[in-house]
């Protein structure tokens, strides 16, 4: 394989950094773009030692700038977007920068005619929770006086605008769905479940589960993630398609959280509160994929079990407790 140079917005984030330690073990070049909102360039300690690696500090709404970095890539990977609680908290905000990010990173992919590799959310699906989601499977979504709408609802924008420009001007995107994903790396602070039940397992606090915690979450380990996103980036019938990236086997969240204790030899009890403590809007009971597009294109197979997943949150949790204030309470 050539060696290329891949751009990747929000490369200092959780997915990203991984994905970029990936790229660069292939013998690739990584030009990170990253505001650090909320990524840490913490993250990309193992990436430093490689020469391929160059990290700005930049926004994707500059679009000057990310049209200077797409011109000299060769692939684009956008992952930049407003996530976890600040999507609750500024709806606005997050919304006009999810959309307007992801316009100026397609104007310049387009302009340049580079490959472009779109990170998209299970949110596209909203309160559809009809057995395993299928990429062609409809949109239900909650009233837009509600919050939590506004980021599914950026997401679908972006996804409308790489696949318009795929169909009428021949820009080569993919748009990968990532359902809920854990591992090394993902802030407790995001409102991720796996690493605030991690954190306050250690901690001895009770891990705080919404609801009666039935709903059901499939966890894909963040090294599956990844290894499905470089099929994707390699496989030329990927291209104009809508892919869903995650694990198919749910876990009922107060399981999970059970699990956690369990595997931190933890005293932790658990504290059930009322769905809307965390973010009001209700909580869906099933988000489930179906992978077998991700399958049959590419040949992937999730390779990571759920104690993995665990073990993994509870050695990053243990890692970040002398310079990490406890997260607050995730909603599942």
């Amino acid at each position: 394989m050539d060696a290329l140079t891949y751009l990747v917005t929000g490369g200092a984030g959780f997915i990203g950094s991984h994905l970029t330690d990936a790229l660069l073990d292939r013998g690739h070049t990584v030009v990170v773009l990253d505001d650090l909102s909320t990524g840490d360039r913490a993250n990309l300690d193992r990436a430093w030692p490689q020469r391929g690696l160059r990290f700005v500090r930049g926004c994707v709404l500059d679009d000057r700038l990310v049209d200077e970095l797409t011109g000299r890539c060769d692939v684009v990977v956008h992952l930049a977007a407003t996530v976890g609680a600040r999507v609750a908290a500024r709806p606005l905000d997050s919304f006009t920068a999810n959309v307007r990010g992801t316009e100026t990173v397609v104007a310049a992919a387009l302009r340049h005619r580079r490959r472009l590799l779109l990170a998209s959310t299970s949110e596209i699906y909203g309160k559809n929770g009809a057995g395993p989601l299928a990429e062609t499977d409809d949109r239900i979504l909650g009233q837009t006086t509600v919050a939590r709408w506004s980021h599914s609802t950026a997401k679908a924008v972006d996804e409308i605008l790489a696949l318009g420009h795929h169909r009428e001007h021949g820009l080569p995107v993919t748009v990968a769905r990532l359902f809920n994903t854990a591992g090394p790396r993902q802030a407790p602070g995001c409102g991720a479940v796996v690493p605030t039940f991690a954190a306050q397992a250690l901690a001895g606090r009770p891990l705080t589960v919404h609801g009666d915690g039935t709903q059901r979450r499939c966890l894909a380990h963040v090294d599956d993630v990844t290894d499905a996103l470089l099929r994707l980036l390699d496989h030329p019938g990927a291209v104009g398609e809508v892919v869903n990236v995650g694990c198919g086997e749910p876990t009922a969240v107060a399981d999970l959280a059970g699990l956690v204790v369990e595997r931190a030899g933890s005293p932790s009890a658990l504290r059930f509160v009322p769905h809307d403590t965390g973010a009001p809007g209700g909580e869906d009971p099933t988000r489930i994929p179906d992978t077998g597009k991700l399958r049959a294109l590419t040949g992937w197979r999730p390779r990571r079990t759920l104690d993995d997943i665990v073990d993994a949150a509870l050695a990053d949790a243990a890692a970040r407790r002398p310079a990490a204030p406890l997260a607050a309470a995730a909603r599942g």
